[in-house]
């Protein structure tokens, strides 16, 4: 429940900005405002009824598949109740009922409602022999009342809903397909959005596949979210006193006696949930108390990890959360590596102004001067001689960014590496200390950074895969302090890659994966090539909207060369084409439904990237043995690379 007060957070924002301003702006800004959503909405609704509304085709297709499908467990859907508008509780039953997926029930538990009408809604529903009741003699609230409808299950499954919401006709298909794809998940959850009384869809999100940091963050499983009933059970099902949040603290217990590797996204909406129909929800009536619950929740998770972190209240988004990890008491030494050109004297500024803005104790700072003649610049890299912490290498031969990174590297002293173009500066004073509390966890490989241009806009949110262009900012030319879609400029998350404009890893895994490709990647693309590597490794790439700094427009920087369309550039493309064609095919930290063009906006994709498991059946079951089981990826992929675009849905 909390989170369908903490999924509008950002419009909770804008008007709060809205009202700093003077009188006689609101007016305006307000229309500006509302006609900016309506028109989303439009959108959005025209996407919907495009590409996520079942003909009868489809149906049948579903039906079909289901009766192939060789694993069809009983899956029980969870149903607090307390006094809902009868009209909104019919419907979230009914939306039961017509599952398209046969093999469910449906346990719902009435925390002792007051009202008739819902007692005698419920009592009618039961009818239907799939549909079981318990009603509570006393209001216990809403721990109390999932717990009490968890005792009516049977089923391997449990998926959990509110009493108001309604879930997409072929969602419990969906959970049962990937189950049957693989049967060890512990956990499904699913895409979202909200519906009016008129059952109109709006605001949808789009979530990246499991996102550890980003879960953290906020609920980023919430709804729909699907659990193994064994899992449910040795958890201890609902904790009483973290009510708004429940869920969330359930998550939270569950995912560490889970893996990531049993925590599966399905990319699409399944459920639709109601807001400002009339009566308050119990998270929307007691915001600050459940907020104080998910922020105690995360804690009380950290704690059990041991983990030297603490959940504070996002700065940005109060009702949020924000993970300070604290940096080790001892400081680890850091190296930041600035590679340049020649003819420019930004790298004296860039390392003066760091040096000087930093408050991390123990830095070296080390210039790679790519063979400077220029008279102008010899007294500024000479002047940086008076500073111990600096060192100048000169690299000679032809300009080579990852080359003179690996030079570098190879003659540091820190344990810590830290890449950086020659036109950062310095926002905030503990952008380092951040980023090393980040790279220094041991599954952690890159660390980015939030960086803006002079304007205040972001010019890199961390970078996702895909084409055109390999790989493309997140939140490219958002205002810095904007919250961005559900908070993916404002929260930590995990990401592909980050850019090589301010980039920190540990000396060690740097080392492990071989540094940067000075040979096929000698310009551009060998931070994502290096991030890449680190992935396939097993390690995790950070993304932390928290350390900010400045990023200026240089020369030349290998960070933009991922839009570089230079002869050279095609030719690097080409390579990263062939070596990761599978990873460049679908970004787990995207969305197959949000389009990936050159910047990553969250603007919806126009058609979607994903092709219905039902469609998937009815293009495979020619070509493979066990029906039901989805196409290849890599053929997939190969379709979309030979053709120049994604690959079809």
């Amino acid at each position: 429940m909390f989170h369908k007060l903490a999924s509008n957070e950002y419009v909770d924002y804008l008007k709060s900005r809205a009202r700093r301003l003077p009188n006689w702006m609101r007016s305006p800004l307000k229309r500006l405002f509302m006609a900016t959503n309506q028109l989303q909405n439009r959108q959005y609704q025209s996407w919907v009824q495009q590409y996520d509304t079942l003909t009868p085709s489809d149906v049948d297709a579903i039906r079909r598949h289901v009766n192939l499908l060789r694993y069809k467990p009983l899956l029980s859907v969870v149903m607090p109740v307390y006094n809902p508008p009868t009209w909104a509780l019919r419907a979230a039953i009914e939306s039961i009922r017509e599952q398209l997926y046969p093999n469910w029930e449906l346990c719902i538990a009435d925390d002792a409602s007051p009202d008739r009408h819902v007692q005698a809604l419920l009592e009618e529903s039961t009818r239907d022999p799939r549909i079981k009741l318990v009603r509570r003699a006393v209001n216990g609230n809403i721990s109390a009342a999932s717990n009490s409808a968890l005792s009516l299950v049977q089923g391997e499954f449990v998926a959990l809903m509110d009493h108001d919401d309604v879930l997409a006709s072929h969602a419990l298909y969906e959970v049962v397909v990937a189950l049957n794809d693989r049967s060890d998940l512990d956990i499904i959850y699913s895409d979202e959005d909200q519906i009016d009384r008129q059952g109109r869809r709006q605001t949808p999100y789009f979530k990246t596949d499991w996102n550890k940091e980003l879960f953290l963050g906020h609920n980023l499983i919430s709804h729909l979210g699907v659990y193994r009933r064994s899992l449910l059970e040795s958890v201890g099902g609902f904790r009483l006193g973290f009510e708004g949040s429940q869920d969330y603290d359930l998550a939270l217990r569950c995912i560490e006696s889970s893996s990531r590797d049993r925590i599966h996204h399905i990319p699409t909406v399944l459920y639709h949930w109601r807001r400002e129909f009339g009566a308050s929800s119990f998270s929307e009536a007691r915001s600050a108390r459940c907020a104080e619950a998910a922020r105690r929740a995360i804690d009380e998770h950290l704690q059990r990890g041991h983990e030297n972190a603490v959940a504070q209240s996002h700065p940005v988004l109060p009702h949020w959360v924000r993970v300070r990890r604290t940096p080790p008491r001892k400081s680890p030494s850091v190296t930041l590596i600035v590679p340049t050109l020649a003819g420019t004297n930004s790298p004296v500024a860039c390392a003066r102004g760091l040096l000087e803005q930093t408050d991390y104790p123990n830095v070296e700072f080390v210039v790679v001067d790519h063979e400077s003649q220029s008279t102008e610049r010899q007294p500024f890299l000479q002047g940086l001689g008076d500073d111990l912490r600096v060192r100048t290498l000169t690299h000679r031969g032809a300009f080579n960014y990852s080359a003179m990174i690996n030079m570098a590297a190879r003659q540091a002293n820190g344990a810590i590496l830290g890449l950086l173009s020659d036109d950062i500066e310095v926002i905030n004073p503990g952008w380092l200390s951040e980023m090393v509390s980040w790279a220094v966890r041991d599954d952690v490989g890159a660390v980015g950074a939030k960086l803006v241009y002079s304007d205040g806009r972001v010019r890199h949110g961390g970078l996702a895969l895909g084409l055109p262009g390999i790989a493309n900012p997140f939140n490219y030319r958002l205002r810095r302090s904007a919250a961005g879609y559900f908070g993916r400029n404002a929260l930590v998350s995990e990401v592909s890659a980050v850019t090589g404009a301010c980039l920190l890893v540990r000396r060690s895994v740097f080392e492990q994966v071989g540094g940067l490709d000075e040979i096929n990647l000698p310009v551009t693309f060998s931070d994502v090539d290096f991030c890449l590597k680190l992935r396939r490794r097993g390690y995790r790439n950070i993304w932390t909207p928290h350390a900010e700094l400045y990023h200026h427009q240089s020369r030349r920087d290998n960070s933009d060369a991922h839009e570089d369309n230079s002869k050279d550039s095609r030719g690097e493309a080409a390579y990263m084409l062939k070596t990761w064609n599978l990873e460049l095919s679908r970004d787990p930290f995207h969305n197959d439904n949000l389009a990936t063009d050159a910047t990553i906006s969250f603007e919806l994709a126009f058609p979607p990237r994903r092709r219905k498991p039902w469609q998937e059946q009815l293009a495979a079951r020619d070509d493979h043995p066990v029906i039901g089981q989805p196409v290849r990826k890599e053929a997939q992929v190969q379709a979309g690379i030979t053709s120049g675009s994604t690959p079809a849905s």
